[in-house]
């Protein structure tokens, strides 16, 4: 029974590993892309999106925000310098909901692990989702 837990347990740290090895690439690259968009984006430019109406706001955030993709540390930090710079809470909600949940740049390297179909139903899901909880966040905000 030993012989074949090892065994079972070496078949797959290989194919994990050998999964790892050739998604590594594609992950180094997400990672320098996103180091990018941190470093040379400031909230300055990103807040002159911002200001063109509700709805407007919540499109324009979620857009901005699943491009800009990072940490959800990082993405409060920028959301309070946008902040500070009179951008609505609209804008706010779905930048920092995009931030974390969508990303354009990382859909080739989660598509070729969890597959085309997927990614793309993921994160239509997630889209709409971070839209309608924009909007409900500003909502429930207004009534305390």
């Amino acid at each position: 029974m030993k012989i074949n837990q090892e065994i079972t347990f070496k078949k797959a740290f290989i194919g994990s590993f050998g999964s790892f090895i050739s998604i590594l690439p594609m992950m180094v690259a997400i990672i320098a892309l996103v180091g990018i968009f941190q470093t040379y984006i400031t909230s300055s430019m990103i807040s002159s999106f911002f200001g063109y109406g509700e709805f407007t706001d919540i499109f324009t955030g979620t857009f901005i925000g699943s491009i800009a993709v990072g940490h959800g540390s990082i993405g409060f930090i920028i959301a309070q310098g946008l902040k500070e710079q009179g951008v609505s809470l609209y804008a706010l909600s779905s930048f920092t909901l995009a931030w974390v949940i969508l990303g354009f740049i990382q859909l080739p390297a989660e598509a070729s692990v969890f597959g085309v179909k997927f990614t793309i139903f993921r994160n239509i899901l997630a889209f709409i989702s971070t839209i309608f909880i924009a909007y409900c966040t500003v909502l429930t905000m207004r009534l305390f």
